[in-house]
């Protein structure tokens, strides 16, 4: 039979072990937020995401790369063509891509993080065509509208009352369709207007604004199969880089004359948004 202090021992021992395995838990925790991979997609949309001698940079790439940091992880960003990293989001599990618009569409589809930044939908066209064409009244609706495949400026020109839309596979190509006269109404995000104007060789001076059709925020936006613990972790690396002022300092870096927007949201198609 044990003695007292046999007992006592023998529970001193079991209370070591218990906190010996508690505090190894611990120190794994990070491997096991993700013991399953997270691939994470962005698009060539400059200046949030784009390839500058084979490296990625952009708004969203360093912001991405932030929260990495944080959370102590170092998955690959691939840059994928807009259709294929929003059809892997919608099929795939555990797939984050970036930037995407928020839409009540899109709350019900995907888990979104953010906003990382605010943008606006609008209709461009060249220089010196927006008076006439907003003199054309209602009848500007008729006109065809530029947009790539896939985006929430194609669906924002569709609810807004335009129904003909001449669609394309990248921002690019659909700038370089608007120079070429193809159309006369452009439908982008107004954040990345200037660089795209750029990157066909144009200045940004050569396109002007022809109407706001509405305010977008860009998220973060994981699968709807994407492992919660997952998704917290990003949501808790979010809101330290945005209380100790790194998000803002990467922010003005790339959007000078934009405000950057400090509340984080959590948009879950499961359950209500979390702030």
């Amino acid at each position: 039979m044990k003695t007292l202090k046999q007992c006592i021992n023998y529970l001193k021992q079991t209370l070591i072990l218990y906190m010996s395995a508690f505090l190894f838990i611990l120190l794994l925790l990070p491997d096991l937020v993700y013991s399953q991979t997270l691939t994470i997609y962005t698009e060539d949309w400059p200046p949030i995401s784009y390839q500058a001698n084979s490296k990625m940079e952009g708004m969203g790439v360093e912001i991405v790369q932030a929260l990495q940091a944080k959370i102590g992880t170092t998955e690959v960003i691939t840059m994928v063509p807009w259709a294929r990293g929003y059809k892997s989001l919608l099929e795939e599990a555990n797939v984050m891509l970036f930037s995407v618009g928020r839409s009540v569409e899109r709350e019900k589809l995907m888990t979104l993080l953010g906003p990382i930044a605010i943008s606006s939908t609008a209709l461009y066209t060249q220089r010196g065509n927006a008076a006439r064409l907003l003199a054309m009244g209602d009848k500007i609706y008729e006109l065809p509208v530029g947009a790539y495949r896939g985006s929430i400026f194609a669906d924002t020109a569709k609810k807004k009352g335009f129904t003909k839309l001449d669609l394309a596979a990248a921002p690019k190509i659909t700038a370089n369709m608007l120079f070429a006269k193809r159309f006369e109404l452009w439908v982008e995000g107004s954040l990345a207007v200037p660089s795209i104007v750029k990157e066909t060789g144009h200045a940004p001076d050569e396109v002007e604004r022809v109407m706001v059709l509405d305010n977008l925020e860009l998220y973060l936006a994981f699968s709807k199969a994407s492992s919660p613990t997952i998704i917290r972790a990003w949501e808790e690396a979010l809101k330290a880089i945005k209380k100790d002022g790194s998000f803002q300092k990467i922010h003005q870096k790339w959007l000078a004359n934009e405000p950057a927007p400090m509340e984080v949201l959590l948009l879950n198609p499961s359950s209500q948004p979390t702030h």
